[in-house]
């Protein structure tokens, strides 16, 4: 399976909205067509949403990589400080004695045990001076390249910070795409997509309840993941909840593996790190599977059985068993991971 890092842009949905029946400007445009495009929409803004949290999560571990550079700085600074200090003052001792110091003088004294003292003597100075000019020079170089490091990681962390701005404003944008449409409906045709809505949420619900009822959900912890999110089905998909009774499709598996003590992170992309690898005809209940276009992973559900898994699949709808092929939707199967 490869996994990809989500970094980039993500609305692999942008061209079939542009290709959607235009509104047309003679009239008010229909219910099918603003539907149509509101779910669309709703699509866009999941996995933008996908896309900032896998930038925030980037932001946040380079945050942390930069402050344990800038702690070795400190300590490679003060390293530098001491043993500059400390050569210094072994060079002004031996600018204070003279060219000809006591044990040089000692050197040419005929008395051998003095000749030997002296000899020692300097020859422990010489060997002291040596190793410290090592550690000096050592020292300056890791501080040197430490500080290199310190300027490479604030780079980075300030991009994956400005694509977390970026993606959650993408958000933001399509949620207000889509309730300008909504807007656009009359207010008659307003209430009646609100109802077809709410319609399809709760047949959906009841499908859901039922093929849960009659399903084998395992054991491990994968299955009480599994157990954990079926008892959140009907709850509604909000950008960036995780619970108690909110979640977009990341926060219900960061939850849901959070009861069976697996920590992960709160980003479909991420947690696609996790666990081994399983090919598709292996897949058993509790194992994570992974969506995506255009190269990134964007969302996440947490298989069951027969093609189904549970997952909060986007503004507007609520948590619900749904079926995948390789494809779920727009999105392609990009693996599964058994934790």
């Amino acid at each position: 399976m490869r996994l990809i890092r989500c970094a980039g842009p993500v609305f692999s949905l942008a061209l079939a909205f542009s290709l959607l029946p235009a509104i047309s400007a003679q009239g008010a445009p229909s219910l099918t067509n603003v539907r149509t495009q509101i779910r669309i929409l709703q699509e866009q803004a999941a996995s933008a949403g996908e896309a900032a949290h896998q930038a925030k999560v980037e932001y946040n571990s380079l945050t942390r990589k930069l402050e344990e550079v800038q702690q070795r700085v400190s300590a490679d600074a003060a390293t530098v400080s001491k043993f500059k200090n400390s050569l210094g003052a072994i060079a002004n001792e031996q600018y204070k004695s003279g060219p000809l110091s006591q044990s040089l003088e000692l050197l040419f004294s005929s008395n051998p045990e003095l000749f030997l003292l002296a000899a020692g003597s300097l020859e422990s100075v010489t060997r002291k001076q040596s190793i410290q000019l090592k550690q000096y020079s050592v020292a300056k170089q890791r501080l040197t390249a430490t500080t290199l490091t310190v300027n490479d990681k604030l780079e980075l962390a300030k991009k994956a910070q400005a694509r977390f701005v970026a993606q959650e404003k993408a958000v933001k944008d399509k949620l207000a795409t889509a309730e300008k449409l909504l807007k656009s409906l009359s207010k008659a045709e307003q209430a009646r997509l609100t109802r077809l809505n709410a319609a399809a949420e709760k047949k959906d619900q009841k499908k859901s309840i039922a093929f849960a009822s009659k399903s084998k959900l395992g054991s491990g912890r994968g299955s009480l993941a599994l157990r954990f999110s079926i008892k959140q089905m009907g709850d509604r998909y909000v950008y960036g909840a995780a619970g108690p009774t909110l979640w977009d499709c990341s926060g219900l598996t960061m939850r849901a593996f959070a009861t069976a003590g697996v920590s992960l992170p709160h980003s479909a992309a991420a947690q696609a790190r996790y666990g081994k690898s399983v090919p598709l005809s292996q897949l058993r209940p509790g194992d994570l599977v992974f969506f995506g276009a255009n190269r990134y992973i964007s969302h996440v559900g947490i298989y069951i059985s027969k093609g189904r898994m549970v997952n909060a699949p986007r503004p507007g709808a609520n948590v619900k068993i749904q079926e995948f092929t390789p494809n779920f939707g727009s999105l392609s199967f990009y693996g599964a991971r058994r934790l």
